[in-house]
């Protein structure tokens, strides 16, 4: 242990590996997940009194923090409307109630700030609170270095007992108990939501595809369309096929409006099902694939940018761009905030998502130049992420007074805000400030793990005295704080609100940013259609409890 002792640095990225190790084991629907291993590893190794410079944690958590809100950032922005706000009430009401019950806790049981502020991040499930808090217990007044360490160690320590049980009680609550308690399965709901949804389409299990795709590519022999031209054939079909390839004995022929078809011509009509079957009625009889003939369908990622189809449905978004059915370009996929949503004609898409649009090469570009600017992800700009950290951790300097109580963001506010505002205006304006998914995701992850190695190791001595201390307080107050804030929200979301109920579940996950939830949830829906209520409350609840760690750290300790 002299080495490790000796040697920080190594003792943190044992705590990664090993960390990320224990979070991979499985007990029926449950994993821990790599952060919460992370912390159980680095509080064992904590108590060999490994120390790790400070400043490693803070400029980590910048990292975390300031991505987190980058990537959700078009998300939140876009959800402050009606509809998001009737979603966004879920997320008021976990704040308040983790806030009240907290408080309540702290004031019955006499605890210190430092405890209760972890026994908040881990019954909410929200890690990013246990580096808000930690923060604002080193600028409380009257503190001495030693108290300021032992209670952000009770903070590692409180959530970490706290997470476990409440990790539990939101996965079985939300897959398997909420259901029963609606007398739904959540399988057969979601499925009939999503045909809804799809209209005459019929919804598809998660291992089906579609053995007749609605968009396809056709062979023809000219025999009844001799002497018309290729702008005459397309539009007589009212524009919703394109000619995409002609052969014309052994020569390949590009095609233009103005080209005449004679008789033989091979011609490769793309477009959906129903209309080149059409087609093949007035050009002639179909013939087998025609090797050089295939056109390859291209695929692009598009930001939507156009504020006109903000809101507006997939079916709408296509008859507002001609171009959608005239050149045969099809949504396939909806990325918003990490997570995929169904590409169906009653989805409704937002400013900021990214859509895979397939189709006809020669009318993909059209489309993508009406409705958004094509995602180029090639490297990060790392002058916009050091400008966007920069300014994150100056408006975290700024002291806001409420009474006699000093409230500031702190560096991982600040950092968070920033974050937003920046994802946002990278959304609108997607032609510089990248940064790509991958790499988000990848520095949200290590600077989160990286945090919560370090406050583990700085906590590991106060771990055992904290647990023989309030025994079996911290796992009953896991499980309430998840089950209180939830069974509000089911009443206010069914009763009130109104929410069907696949979203209503997903959105209960998403109100506590549990990705292990929505997870167990599609997993047993089999289906996407929980996810539609869950990125609303994930996104807000991003941002709002990062933020209830200093005001109870505030108050607690005024």
């Amino acid at each position: 242990m002299g080495v490790i002792r000796d040697h920080p640095e190594l003792a943190l990225f044992l705590c990664l590996a090993a960390g990320y190790l224990v979070g991979k084991l499985r007990v029926g629907p449950i994993t821990l997940g790599g952060i919460c291993g992370t912390l159980i590893v680095s509080l064992l190794l904590g108590t060999q009194k490994v120390s790790v410079d400070e400043n490693v944690k803070t400029i980590f958590f910048a990292l975390f923090i300031f991505a987190l809100g980058y990537m959700a950032g078009p998300q939140f922005f876009a959800h402050l409307n009606r509809k998001g706000l009737r979603f966004g009430v879920l997320s008021l009401i976990e704040m308040a109630s983790v806030l009240l019950i907290a408080y309540g806790l702290a004031k019955a049981f006499d605890l210190d700030v430092g405890t209760a502020a972890g026994i908040l991040a881990g019954a909410a499930t929200e890690s990013a609170v246990v580096g808000t808090a930690s923060e604002a217990i080193g600028k409380l007044d009257g503190l001495t270095a030693e108290q300021i360490t032992q209670y952000q160690g009770h903070v590692a320590t409180a959530y970490t007992v706290c997470y476990l049980f409440g990790l539990i009680t939101i996965v079985l609550l939300t897959s398997q108990i909420i259901p029963m308690m609606l007398r739904i399965n959540l399988r057969d709901a979601s499925r009939e939501m999503w045909e809804k949804m799809r209209g005459d389409s019929a919804a598809l299990e998660s291992d089906e595809r579609e053995s007749q795709p609605g968009l396809v590519g056709r062979t023809y022999l000219v025999t009844q369309a001799d002497g018309r031209t290729v702008g005459d054939l397309e539009s007589g079909l009212g524009g919703r096929v394109t000619v995409e390839g002609i052969k014309r004995g052994s020569r390949l022929v590009t095609p233009s409006p103005d080209f005449e078809l004679t008789l033989s011509d091979l011609v490769l009509v793309v477009g959906r099902r129903a209309n080149t079957i059409e087609a093949g009625r007035v050009i002639g009889p179909e013939t087998p694939a025609i090797p050089g003939l295939d056109t390859p369908l291209a695929i692009r990622q598009v930001v939507l940018t156009d504020k006109a189809m903000d809101r507006k449905s997939i079916d709408a978004l296509q008859k507002a761009n001609p171009d959608f059915i005239k050149s045969g370009v099809y949504v396939t996929d909806i990325l918003r905030a990490e997570q995929h949503l169904p590409a169906v004609p009653e989805t409704t898409v937002h400013r900021g998502d990214i859509l895979t649009l397939v189709g006809a090469r020669s009318g993909l570009d059209r489309v993508v130049t009406r409705i958004g600017a094509l995602v180029k992800n090639d490297a990060t700009d790392f002058i916009y992420l050091g400008l966007g950290l920069a300014v994150g951790v100056l408006v975290g300097q700024i002291v806001v007074r409420l009474g006699d109580v000093p409230l500031s963001l702190g560096t991982g506010g600040g950092c968070l805000v920033s974050g937003l505002f920046f994802g946002w205006l990278r959304s609108r304006r997607p032609t510089f400030g990248a940064f790509p998914p991958q790499a988000a995701t990848t520095i949200k992850d290590l600077g989160l793990a990286v945090f919560i190695a370090c406050t583990g190791l700085a906590a590991g001595p106060q771990a055992w005295p904290l647990l023989k201390e309030y025994g079996a307080l911290l796992p009953l107050a896991g499980i309430g704080m998840v089950l209180i804030p939830a069974m509000i929200s089911l009443f206010v979301g069914l009763k009130l609100l109104k929410i069907e109920k696949p979203l209503l579940i997903g959105a209960i996950a998403g109100q506590q940013c549990s990705t292990p939830a929505i997870t167990s949830i599609t997993q047993v829906a089999q289906s996407s259609v929980p996810l539609l209520g869950y990125t609303i409350t994930y996104t807000l609840s991003n941002f709002l409890l990062p933020l209830t760690g200093p005001v109870l750290v505030g108050v607690l300790g005024a």
